[in-house]
Order: C-alpha cells, then structure tokens, then sequence
C-alpha cells in the first residue's frame, strides 16, 4: 500500500488514536468554535506528526486520495459543505462506530453507496446492522497506549470507565455502576463523572497508569461497541468484569481473563473475589494480556486498514463515483 493523503473528522479519540499508527498521512479538518468533528487533534491525546489540521475552509484545496465519513452528519452534510466536487468522488470508507438504534436488527445503515466501503468495528456491529447493499468488512479494535503502562492492582477497589453516563444512562448501564457500587469500592473516571463523585477526563496520555493501580475494571455497557476501556485494560494485563451482552462474550473468557454475566449480583460476586483475591486477579490479567497481544495488536490493526484502503480504492469505479456524487449533492 502506498502512502496515502486522508482526511478524517475528529469523532472518537480514543480510536483516531489507534488509527493514527497506520502509516498514512492524516488530516483533521478544523473550526474556531469545535463543533463536533472539527477539534483537531485536541489537548487530550498523543498524536503522530503525520496528524495535521487544516481549516475547514481550505480542506477542498487539499491533494487528497481518500476520504473516511464516521457519523451521518459527516456523509450528509460535512461532506457537502467542506469537500470539493472532485473530492467527494474519492475513495471513500464510511467507519461505523456504534450498534444500530433505535431497532437492534431492523436499522438500515444510512449510507447507501457501493462505491463507499462500510467498515465495522465488531462483527457483531455487521452482523445487526442491514447495511444494505453496501460493500462491508469487519476490522476490529486496537489501540495506541504507553507500552510501558502495567496492571499493578494495588487499590483494592474496581474502576468503571465511561463518558457521560448519565446522558445515555440505559445505555451505558448507569443504574448498574450505581448497583455495583452500593456494594463494593468502585471508581468512575471518564467526561462528566465529577457530578458522580468520579475522577473525571483523565488525559489519555496519564489514563492507564492510574486505571491499572485498581484491582479490576467493570464495564456496565448494555449495548455498544466493543468498549475501548475493555481493550485498554486487556492490554495492560487487567481482569475485567463485564455483560455478557454484543462482541464481549467472544473476548472475556470468564475465570481466564475475567468475568462475564447478565446477573448483576454474580457481578458483584465476581468482583468481590477479586478485591479479596490479589493473586487471582494477576493471574487472569496476565491472560488478559496475552489475549490483547494475539487479538488487538496494532501491527493486526495496520494490516486490517490497509487491505481496507485497497479494497476502498477498488470500490470506487467511475460509476460507483458518479452515483455517490449525484447522492449527496442531490
């Protein structure tokens, strides 16, 4: 694969991250007020060089090969308003982040173009979405945190990381932290947890040395994407405690590295075995980790998005481009 010219919103930062590793040129467009895709590269997060920001009045003057849609609003509307003609004929892939909603199996995806590539980051995500006649592919999570980072678990207390859970609270299982806490020592960190008594948006860069001081991460998530907290603390050798609900059973092997249940008093069970089990918990975080190795490599991750640049660049046939460009400005 050559090296490629990108353009991507800023949506999901944890994931931009990951995505940045893939040896590619990556441009972030960008806006005085930051509205939601145009905060740049954010004060947050670590990235490469090769993440530069344009303003999002010169993007259509960029030299650019491909383009990557995350939202609707990014397909329907940003795309319309800061991308040239020429541009919006470009190889496309439109990266899905989230379950389908309102319906779990009779939402149709919104893109609707055979010449866009839909990318999938669980296979449980391709398999509920009706993508339509859109092209698919399932490239899995990765992600890019300080190798130096390690699970220790001196704080025998759990941690739960989410942002906003009380916006989304059915969601994001806010009724089930506040079950699990009234029952064990558990933390939140994560945006807008301070009103809950949390530690807040910790800066990624700080994140997983604290996260793995606690003895185990709990993830009350009903129904999301594989959660990237998961992953991140796989990765740094750490038992999670979970649902059993979306991609997680085919990650968490319960007693090897963590624990899963649709019960939350076996949760609670669960993490309690942990927090008067020092040994166990390494155990199962060493398998944790060896997991995250095999399974949620980044040098997995680059190979995945390259063959999904290829397939992207072979998507867009002349008449594919045609009907994309007559979509969207029309």
């Amino acid at each position: 694969m050559r090296r490629l010219r990108i353009l991507i919103w800023h949506i999901h930062g944890s994931y931009l991250n990951a995505l940045a590793r893939v040896e590619h040129d990556w441009f972030l467009p960008i806006k005085p007020e930051k509205p939601e895709g145009y905060g740049g590269r954010g004060p947050t997060f670590d990235l490469p060089d090769r993440v530069r920001e344009v303003p999002a009045e010169r993007v259509r003057d960029l030299d650019l090969d491909l383009i990557i849609y995350q939202t609707p609003r990014n397909y329907a509307e940003d795309a319309a308003a800061i991308l040239s003609p020429a541009q919006r004929r470009l190889p496309a892939i439109y990266l899905e982040h989230n379950t389908p909603k309102p319906d779990a199996v009779n939402t149709r995806h919104p893109l609707d173009d055979p010449g866009v590539l839909l990318a999938h980051v669980t296979h449980y995500n391709r398999l509920m979405w009706d993508n339509g006649g859109n092209p698919t592919v399932t490239i899995e999570h990765s992600v890019a945190i300080d190798p130096a980072a390690r699970y220790a678990g001196t704080i025998p207390r759990g941690i739960t990381i989410v942002n906003g859970p009380e916006r989304r609270p059915r969601i994001a299982g806010y009724d089930l932290f506040l079950h699990a806490r009234e029952r064990v020592p558990l933390d939140i960190a994560g945006m807008g947890t301070e009103a809950l008594g949390g530690l807040g948006d910790i800066p990624y860069r700080d994140l997983h040395r604290r996260v793995g001081a606690y003895r185990f991460l709990f993830s009350p998530m009903r129904y999301t994407s594989l959660p990237l907290a998961v992953i991140e603390a796989l990765t740094i050798g750490m038992p999670v405690v979970a649902l059993a609900t979306t991609e997680l059973p085919t990650v968490i092997e319960n007693g090897v590295t963590g624990y899963l249940s649709n019960d939350p008093d076996e949760l609670v069970a669960r993490m309690r075995a942990l927090l008067a089990d020092p040994t166990l918990a390494r155990r199962l975080g060493d398998n944790a980790r060896e997991l995250a190795r095999e399974r949620f490599g980044l040098d997995r991750f680059r190979r995945d998005w390259d063959a999904a640049f290829a397939r992207a660049i072979e998507c867009r046939s002349p008449v594919a481009g045609d009907y994309a460009a007559a979509g969207r400005e029309g």
